[in-house]
């Protein structure tokens, strides 16, 4: 069984790789990440994980899977138009 909180977890420290991005991880029912861009008052996403292992977001887009969580938080990141910071 996947332990979708650790997950979350380490969706949201690659998330936080991205600089414009503010990103929080709300440990309520159910588990999630709350992120936006800090720029921006509208450009903000908010992400669960199923028991799978994929990412969504609150509507239902899939940013991919617990097998590549670099790559889900890059596709959140695309889509709230934020930098990765070098």
């Amino acid at each position: 069984m996947l332990d979708t909180m650790s997950c979350l977890d380490r969706f949201a420290s690659a998330a936080r790789l991205h600089i414009d991005l503010s990103v929080q991880v709300i440990r309520d029912t159910p588990p999630r990440v709350r992120a936006r861009n800090r720029f921006s008052k509208t450009l903000a996403e908010v992400v669960t994980c199923t028991p799978q292992g994929v990412f969504l977001t609150s509507w239902g887009y899939r940013l991919g899977t617990a097998d590549d969580i670099d790559g889900a938080a890059a596709r959140l990141a695309y889509l709230l138009a934020a930098l990765h910071a070098h």
